[in-house]
């Protein structure tokens, strides 16, 4: 049951209603935005609800199964707080949203909130997103449990797997840069393939503070190719910092590149599907 103020529940009884929809949303840095698909601004506990960027939300369907609760919201690029850039980056992926009603003549009868969850998929056009808000329930839904694996469990650089990131990170920048997703750093004399899989972060330039997984990495060159391009172009002097990748292999990746065997966390020796599936002695 849903907690309502006395008055609230009095005007939601009328005949008439002035109600208006509002949502804030939390990043993952805490950067907090405030929308409404009222004409005018509204500011509520400190939080100004910007009427400039418009939302059409779907319905909003919940359940007492556990299922995952279903809701879209669509927007224009119409407002300074969210930009195409923005999201291409990642910079709204998993925000914490929070959906709620208010009577825009009265706010001090408070709200009624409609659903709360984070954002899973955003997917973005050239003058529109769709955003997917994922209700509390969809935790739920999470596959829990441990599976026998040739390859390693555990992430380069967690707990379980113990390798110390700063200790194998490396800097240095751009000397050339080819496009929005592939650059060349000519000092560097890593090992063909050495960041293969890694994680660059950019220090300095338009993209710094974003992240990007390394698709490949060519030692005669220098050159690094990321898996997705970046929001903003690459210049030459933006620095970087660099972990190389690790594809979770025993010999190659924990034994031979990182010297950390005792901490594998799968079973490399396990026969396959070809051992289980042989008939007799042949």
């Amino acid at each position: 049951m849903k907690k309502l103020s006395a008055a609230l529940r009095a005007h939601l009884a009328s005949e008439v209603t002035t109600l208006c929809t509002c949502w804030k949303a939390t990043l993952v840095n805490g950067w907090v935005f405030g929308f409404t698909d009222h004409i005018r601004d509204i500011v509520i506990n400190g939080v100004n609800y910007q009427a400039a960027s418009g939302h059409t939300p779907t319905s909003i369907v919940s359940n007492s199964s556990l299922a995952v609760d279903n809701l879209e919201v669509q927007g224009v690029f119409d407002s300074e707080s969210i930009t195409e850039d923005d999201i291409r980056s990642g910079l709204w992926d998993f925000a914490q949203v929070e959906i709620m009603q208010v009577n825009y003549h009265d706010l001090s009868q408070g709200s009624l909130r409609q659903h709360t969850g984070r954002l899973g998929e955003v997917r973005s056009g050239r003058s529109a997103f769709v955003a997917e808000l994922r209700g509390l329930s969809q935790q739920m839904q999470q596959t829990m449990g441990v599976l026998y694996s040739p390859t390693c469990r555990a992430d380069l650089g967690d707990a379980v797997c113990g390798i110390d990131l700063a200790a194998i990170t490396v800097t240095g920048s751009v000397t050339m840069p080819i496009d929005q997703h592939s650059f060349i750093d000519v000092t560097r004399s890593e090992a063909m393939g050495y960041f293969d899989n890694g994680k660059l972060t950019w220090l300095t330039g338009a993209n710094a503070g974003l992240a990007m997984e390394v698709k490949t990495y060519t030692a005669i060159d220098g050159k690094l190719s990321l898996y997705l391009s970046m929001p903003y172009a690459i210049e030459v002097g933006d620095t970087y910092n660099l972990i190389p990748g690790c594809r979770k292999r025993f010999t190659e990746d924990c034994q031979k590149k990182f010297n950390n065997v005792i901490n594998f966390r799968g079973e490399p020796h396990v026969p396959g599907n070809d051992a289980m599936l042989k008939v007799g002695g042949q």
